[in-house]
C-alpha cells in the first residue's frame, strides 16, 4: 500500500478501542469486528495504558487468523500503547503498524504478585513451590515470544528489548519509526 493510500485509510479506523485491555475490551473488539466491513483494509485503532497480556495475545491471535484468511489489517496506535498494547501490536507485521504523532510505546516485563502459603506435608510443600516456579518459567517463555514477535522485521534485537524491558522502556513514535518497529507516523 502506498504511503498516501495508507495515510488516507488510517484516518478512518473501523475499530476504535480505548482503555484497559481486559475481557470487556475483548468483547468490544469482537463486537466491532463483527460489525466492520468485510472488504478492504481493516484499521484497528487502540489507546491503552495496558492490561491483561493474555487478552492482548488472544486479540493478536484473532488478527493472525484474519490475516491468514487474506484480510488486510492495519494497527494504529494513538497517544499511548503501553504494556499489553505493545503485546497486541506485536500481532501485526511491522509494515502494518502505525502510530499517530506524539504516541509512545511502553514495553516492560510481565509482573507477578503472589503469596505462597505452605501448609501440609513437606513433599506437598515442595510440589507447591515447584508449581509456582513452573508458572513463572512458563510466563517468561510467553513474554519472550511476544518480545520476539515485536522485534521481528525491525532493527531492534530481542536482546535490546529484554535488556530494557525491566526498566519500562518508553519509546516515542519517532524512535519507534527510526528503529523500524512501525511503518509510519500519521
Amino acid at each position: 500500500m502506498a504511503e498516501t493510500d495508507s495515510s488516507k485509510v488510517l484516518t478512518s479506523p473501523q475499530l476504535r478501542l480505548v482503555g484497559g485491555i481486559d475481557e470487556a475490551m475483548y468483547d468490544e473488539f469482537r463486537r466491532q469486528l463483527a460489525a466492520a466491513p468485510t472488504d478492504g483494509p481493516l484499521v484497528i485503532n487502540i489507546t491503552t495504558l495496558g492490561g491483561n497480556p493474555e487478552v492482548a495475545r488472544c486479540m493478536s491471535d484473532d488478527v493472525r487468523l484474519l490475516r491468514e484468511a487474506k484480510r488486510e489489517l492495519l494497527f494504529l496506535g494513538k497517544a499511548a500503547v503501553y504494556s499489553a498494547g505493545a503485546t497486541f501490536m506485536s500481532g501485526f507485521p511491522v509494515e502494518c503498524r502505525f502510530l499517530t504523532k506524539g504516541t509512545r510505546l511502553m514495553i516492560h516485563e510481565r509482573h507477578l504478585s503472589k503469596t505462597i502459603n505452605l501448609s501440609g506435608p513437606l513433599k506437598s510443600c515442595t510440589d507447591q513451590l515447584k508449581a509456582a516456579l513452573h508458572e513463572i518459567e512458563h510466563s517468561i517463555e510467553i513474554e519472550e515470544e511476544g518480545f520476539r514477535a515485536l522485534c521481528d522485521g525491525s532493527d531492534v534485537s530481542f536482546e535490546e528489548v529484554r535488556n530494557k524491558a525491566p526498566d519500562n522502556w518508553y519509546i516515542p513514535c519517532e524512535e519507534a519509526l527510526e528503529k523500524g518497529l512501525i511503518a509510519g507516523i500519521i
